[in-house]
């Protein structure tokens, strides 16, 4: 009886790091480095690095460079209101900026390679003490930024019963065959 070997794709490999960072070993036992956990994978299906989070003057000088195309009114009528169904969602609550933009990446590469159109990406509101959070103000610039415009179609921010201000629907492009 042969043994199969499963290899896992780069988004499983990012997703299984992000849940193997929270597990603690048994006691007795030493913790197993997740970061090597298998082969490499080539730099092509390596995210690329993340875009910073813009300050507010740079951020308005980016509006008038480049305007991200929000979802038509029909279209975000119809995702809240449940007659266009969501086939997606990824949660970013508790994570960096770094695991966040890798999960993110992965999750949308996946999700556009698979057909999907309209995907719930939930990001939280952000602090108790009063700020936006970060991923609330990252998330949408870089959904706007060049790696990711090969995926995105468009985002907007989602209805109260999806989240509101902390989440964003996303419309994926249509994958070519």
């Amino acid at each position: 009886m042969s043994r199969r070997i499963d290899r896992l794709s780069e988004g499983d490999r990012v997703l299984w790091n992000l849940v193997a960072r929270t597990a603690k070993p048994l006691k007795g036992k030493t913790a197993i480095d997740s970061r090597h956990t298998g082969p490499d994978v080539g730099d092509e299906t390596k995210p690329p690095p993340r875009v910073q989070a813009m300050a507010p003057a740079a951020a308005e000088k980016a509006k008038t460079q480049h305007v991200s195309h929000a979802l038509d009114e029909p279209t975000l009528e119809k995702l809240s209101k449940g007659r266009l169904p969501i086939e997606g969602r990824v949660d970013l609550h508790g994570l960096t900026q770094d695991e966040a933009y890798s999960l993110l990446f992965s999750f949308l590469h996946r999700a556009h390679a698979g057909g999907i159109r309209y995907v719930l990406v939930i990001t939280g509101k952000g602090s108790s003490s009063g700020g936006d959070g970060v991923l609330r103000r990252a998330v949408p610039a870089w959904l706007s930024a060049p790696a990711f415009r090969p995926l995105v179609s468009s985002h907007d921010h989602a209805a109260r019963n999806h989240g509101g201000s902390g989440a964003l629907y996303v419309r994926l492009r249509r994958a070519r065959p």
